[in-house]
């Protein structure tokens, strides 16, 4: 079981990102600095690096690249009004989006973020360090109201930190990519309910070639339609 240290906020910056697209690497280098000094007082910075796949046929196949990445950010390029989506593009807390590199951006969504109405999330995780699989377990309550006719979905994520890729064509060909932490799986496990605690658990599996040390579970509750993180909580994976 694992539990995360308590701040007074948890804010989800997400990264839009590709290894074929040459503008990438500084923002990954932005994400990862972030997390690392978390500069934004009563803020805990949870970061989700998410490869998109559109970049795959320009040259290089990013390993880390999922069409359901794509759609995710596509579903914000609606939200937000953007006339397409582009890398890198970063987005806090579900609220606030920007070209990833743009560090007063950053910090003024994040210090947005901090102020925002927040509900209380809890995150039990369970299993073995030989285990495959990891049994999650999502507590929410007083969770602020969505818009009329909206609804907020529990979502959990895998992430692994410390990954490298040597990218051999394409816009970064030459180039050692480190990453800030990866996405490796990202699924909405449930409904959080507005006006009363809201429990729900699922069953992770985790891939063979996942590092369990560098792994990290985060979970997070998210309007349907407005997009904004509503709670968060993260965890190291059990070992």
């Amino acid at each position: 079981m694992g539990t995360l240290a308590a701040y007074a906020v948890i804010v989800i910056v997400e990264l839009f990102t590709s290894e074929g697209c040459s503008s990438c690497p500084p923002a990954d280098r932005f994400l990862q600095k972030l997390v690392d000094l978390q500069p934004v007082e009563g803020v805990q910075i949870v970061a989700l690096g998410e490869h998109v796949d559109y970049w795959d046929r320009l040259g290089w196949k990013d390993r880390f690249s999922s069409a359901a990445l794509t759609e995710r950010q596509q579903v914000y390029g609606a939200r937000f009004r953007n006339e397409s989506v582009y890398t890198p593009q970063m987005v806090v807390d579900g609220r606030a989006e920007f070209v990833g590199t743009d560090a007063n951006a950053a910090k003024r969504a994040i210090e947005s973020a901090r102020t925002a109405s927040h509900g209380v999330m809890t995150l039990a995780l369970h299993g073995g360090p030989e285990s495959s699989m990891v049994r999650v377990t999502v507590t929410t309550e007083r969770l602020p109201k969505t818009a009329v006719g909206d609804r907020a979905d529990i979502i959990v994520v895998v992430t692994e930190d410390r990954l490298q890729t040597d990218v051999k064509r394409g816009e970064n060909e030459g180039l050692k990519l480190s990453h800030a932490p990866v996405v490796r799986h990202l699924a909405a496990i449930g409904e959080a309910r507005p006006d009363e605690p809201t429990t729900v658990s699922s069953q992770i599996a985790l891939g063979a070639d996942w590092k369990r040390e560098n792994l990290k579970i985060v979970a997070f509750v998210q309007e349907r339609r407005g997009r904004a993180i509503l709670a968060a909580q993260a965890a190291p994976a059990p070992r």
